[in-house]
């Protein structure tokens, strides 16, 4: 295995997803509350599935701060992540979510950008 075989796998190993039904409604509410979160939202939800890479998205902020922004939505329940090369690949979980939280993502998605 070539050391970047062994980083990628390392890196995969650390994205944890929750299912939306184990979070609470702060939670969820907390996640979608961030301008920048609800404008990566809004950005899965204009494309399919696993085509947006997190480098892909038009957002304001440091890659640092970005990589936060995900992990907030993952531990909502609303994205789901995986890493195909070198790019980490973004689904919005909204059938999932939507079963948890009826209308909420759609409140979110539908209130005007930044």
């Amino acid at each position: 295995m070539s050391v970047r075989q062994s980083s990628n796998t390392a890196r995969a190993r650390g994205l944890t997803h929750v299912r939306p039904a184990e979070v609470t409604l702060q939670d969820a509410l907390a996640a979608v509350a961030d301008p920048v979160r609800r404008e990566i939202l809004r950005e899965l939800a204009a494309v399919p599935e696993w085509t947006k890479a997190c480098g892909t998205f038009d957002l304001p902020v440091a890659k640092a701060t970005r990589s936060h922004h995900f992990a907030v939505l993952r531990a909502a329940g609303l994205i789901e992540q995986r890493d195909e090369g070198p790019r980490r690949l973004n689904r919005l979980r909204r059938p999932e979510f939507d079963a948890a939280f009826p209308g909420l993502l759609d409140l979110v998605l539908s209130h005007p950008g930044r």
